[in-house]
């Protein structure tokens, strides 16, 4: 495992599991040979390595190019993803490959020990990490090592074309839900399950979600095949998440708290960074959203995408920061994302029966997932409930009488704003693939401008095209020989 992640790991699951538990997190699990590691050793740092990866790496680059974030103007740290200037030997690129893999290495050994143990347990829920976190990879690189990877005996694993790693994502999933869950040999997962305790019950409801989301992300490139899947999972009667899937045992100390608040804020000794995004700022602004208060800190101006060069000179107090906390959870799937992806999957293949009931819920767990909090104490002072203003027809009421698209995008918008302020990347991706939000013709300051409108960086350098992806590690295109060719930010994506 990369040390980097590693030590951060090892200080989270220690102070998070006693020493009376069966979990033995004294010895490193890579040191052992991967038969040795019981499967309770092995999954909190797997788990957190899922999470410590996504939120350290995919959150800032996703976050500013799903415009929730800004560049700050008297700091530097991230100019580059304001620029579009991502390249192969990125930090993020590289390391965000590079600690995702090795955590796919701890999910895919307890896989293989669960199922020649007949432990189905812990087999399903490895199956569905294992799928939840090569779909960020697969939906940020393209084409990934899938079938082969993390194979021990297999150094330059084979490519599998995006479309192939979807098939076989379903294929695996599919496997792992046919499990007779009753049946399962030896232990069951319990205080070393970080994301359900052990309930496999919302296992399940998590493997189903990922389906949905899977077939969903399918709907331009393969519309037979998401409509029928899709239909199935719905006609089926299966459960899908209504609660939080993610890990939420954070603690306000030095490397035990949330990996975007200990990457950008604690361990870079700043809080500069990351400012208010007009584009978020203006659209919750405009809508009177008092989420917007929990987001960035109120009653402070917001920054366009690269006009840090420009307001290099603006007092930086008045400059909104996002409000970022030690203790928030990383969110796999939230059960906001889960309601809005039903709401879409009833609008597109249902006729929208249901539609709206669902994406009502997805707005009201999107406000309980804002808590307001105390910028000195990190403690939650108040918390924010949509009921009200859902229920009153603000300005979120579901356009019921509205068209197919203008649903769509009432419950894609909704889902970018809930993905504050970790699953950016998560938003990023979906803009891509649905153009919601939509991209604006004009700068953010113009007076014609559309609050909530994407617009180009100032500083850009791909010559008005938005990202599309992240280019393949050099370290790959280096030391695979079945690598492909290497990739730039501009290109498109096989399912967009």
């Amino acid at each position: 495992m990369k040390k980097s992640i590693y030590i951060l790991l090892v200080f989270l699951v220690t102070s998070l599991v006693s020493c009376e538990d069966q979990l033995d997190i004294n010895t490193d699990p890579d040191s052992l040979s991967p038969d040795q590691v019981t499967l309770q050793a092995e999954l909190p740092v797997a788990i957190s390595g899922i999470a410590t990866t996504q939120d350290a790496y995919y959150a800032i680059l996703g976050g500013m190019w799903s415009q929730i974030y800004a560049q700050g103007n008297t700091a530097s740290q991230y100019k580059s993803f304001e620029q579009y200037n991502v390249t192969s030997t990125s930090g993020a690129v590289e390391s965000g490959w590079a600690n995702m893999y090795d955590a796919l290495a701890d999910v895919r050994n307890i896989k293989a020990n669960a199922e020649s143990q007949e432990n189905w347990n812990y087999y399903l829920l490895t199956t569905v990490l294992e799928v939840y976190a090569s779909q960020i990879l697969t939906d940020l690189y393209g084409d990934i090592p899938y079938l082969e990877a993390n194979d021990v005996n297999t150094l330059s694993p084979a490519y599998d074309t995006q479309e192939e790693v979807y098939n076989s994502m379903i294929i695996d999933l599919d496997e792992a839900l046919a499990k007779d869950l009753s049946t399962s040999m030896g232990v069951a997962p319990a205080q070393d399950d970080f994301v359900f305790g052990g309930n496999m019950d919302n296992w399940i409801a998590f493997a189903n979600t990922l389906k949905l989301k899977i077939y969903l992300r399918q709907s331009n490139v393969r519309s037979a095949v998401a409509s029928s899947g899709i239909n199935a999972l719905l006609d089926s009667g299966v459960s899908f998440l209504d609660v939080d899937a993610g890990m939420s045992q954070y603690l306000d100390e030095a490397n035990k708290s949330n990996p975007l608040y200990e990457s950008n804020i604690r361990q870079l000794n700043t809080s500069t960074n990351l400012r208010a995004s007009n584009t978020l700022h203006s659209f919750l602004d405009a809508n009177s959203d008092p989420r917007i208060g929990s987001i960035y800190e109120p009653g402070k101006i917001a920054l366009l995408q690269g006009q840090y060069l420009e307001a290099k000179d603006v007092d930086q107090t008045t400059i909104a920061l996002a409000n970022l906390s030690p203790l928030t959870a990383v969110y796999f799937i939230s059960k906001a994302e889960s309601f809005f992806l039903q709401a879409e999957a009833l609008t597109r293949y249902k006729g929208g029966a249901g539609a709206k009931a669902k994406y009502d819920e997805g707005v009201i767990a999107s406000f309980k997932k804002n808590p307001v909090f105390d910028a000195d104490k990190f403690t939650v002072i108040e918390e924010l409930d949509g009921t009200s203003f859902v229920a009153a027809g603000g300005a979120y009421e579901f356009p019921v009488g509205g068209t197919d698209e203008e649903k769509i995008e009432s419950i894609i918008v909704q889902k970018w704003v809930t993905s504050y302020p970790g699953n950016g990347f998560e938003s990023f991706i979906e803009q891509l693939r649905t153009g919601y939000p939509k991209i604006s013709d004009v700068r953010g300051d113009d007076p014609s401008y559309i609050p909530g409108e994407f617009t180009y960086s100032i500083v850009g350098t791909t010559g008005g095209v938005f990202p599309q992806r992240l280019p393949l590690p050099n370290s790959e295109i280096t030391r695979n020989p079945n690598s492909p060719d290497p990739t730039k930010v501009t290109d498109a994506m096989w399912w967009k």
